[in-house]
């Protein structure tokens, strides 16, 4: 059983609300501990960008140890607010991670930890009804439970919000089932060059990489499609047709992880904001360049990378 949540106290002279949304975890790294876990990635790094012009919150769980209690002081210590996250029996998330000489993580996924049984309550209900944006991944989908409450969250959020679906997939915790399953769920999507082509072979969509996103936004209706390619850019287009084409930002990188969750996280932050499509492109690359030279996934976002 969860522990009682109370609700979220949102900033009444704040009207934004964003919500990360399904496994908080930790990397080990040989050198040690990093928290992290996609969604909670996305909920710092958009605490960060937003600079309290929105709230954002979590909606996950961690277990009732040394590690969810830690997990809980980091994504607080963010700006990030915990009231809809479940502190359950199971353990908090763990995760080894492996980083090669240029800089690219590996992941070995602990099975069944908090991140996979949060439960629905009155807190994610009131939570979800005052969403503006939410960002949820095929992973937070590996375990039943979880699954049923993301998708019960994502339907419950006001039809105008943002509902950012990141194809995150590790093996094995993925099958075809959940990416068809979870693509209608959203409006946003977005996915790196690793993954978009098993999407496309997924759906039986051929062609080049923007050919198959105007595809993805055709099918499913969505307002954005977005794919990140590391070191070589990143690749936007829009419901109107419109598409954005950036190379990456050369810096010296430390490692990749949370770049991605970032880029997200500036991208949904634009979008809120009303940017053009350039603008908002050419800022979602900074911050992600910009990760990529920090250790870690959720570094302090600096004052000109701030969109509040």
């Amino acid at each position: 059983m969860s522990v009682a949540l109370a609700k979220p106290q949102i900033d009444s002279q704040v009207s934004l609300q964003i919500v990360g949304l399904g496994e908080i975890l930790w990397d080990l790294f040989p050198d040690g501990a990093r928290f992290g876990g996609a969604p909670a990635n996305f909920a710092s790094s958009a605490a960060g960008l937003a600079a309290g012009s929105a709230c954002v919150g979590m909606a996950g769980a961690v277990g009732r140890d040394d590690l969810g209690r830690r997990a809980l002081a980091e994504l607080t210590s963010r700006g990030v607010n915990v009231a809809a996250v479940a502190v359950l029996p199971e353990p908090t998330g763990r995760v080894d991670v492996t980083v090669d000489l240029a800089g690219h993580a590996s992941y070995v996924f602990a099975p069944d930890c908090a991140w996979d049984n949060v439960p629905w309550s009155d807190s994610l209900q009131r939570l979800a009804a005052e969403t503006s944006a939410v960002c949820f991944g095929t992973l937070s989908s590996r375990g039943s439970v979880s699954l049923a409450t993301i998708r019960r969250f994502v339907a419950a959020v006001p039809s105008p919000a943002l509902r950012i679906l990141d194809i995150n997939l590790r093996p094995p915790f993925w099958s075809p089932d959940v990416v068809r399953d979870s693509l209608p769920l959203a409006n946003v999507v977005k996915c790196n060059d690793d993954e978009l082509p098993v999407v496309a072979e997924i759906l039986g969509l051929e062609g080049s990489p923007e050919t198959i996103l105007h595809a993805l936004v055709a099918r499913f209706g969505l307002r954005l499609a977005a794919l990140t390619r590391g070191a070589k850019g990143s690749l936007l287009v829009t419901a109107d047709g419109a598409a954005s084409d950036l190379p990456g930002t050369p810096v010296s990188v430390i490692d990749t992880v949370g770049a991605g969750d970032a880029f997200t996280a500036a991208v949904t932050l634009g979008l809120l904001a009303g940017w053009p499509l350039s603008k908002l492109h050419a800022h979602a690359e900074r911050v992600a360049a910009y990760v990529c030279t920090q250790p870690g996934g959720t570094p302090p976002i600096p004052a000109d990378l701030r969109i509040g």
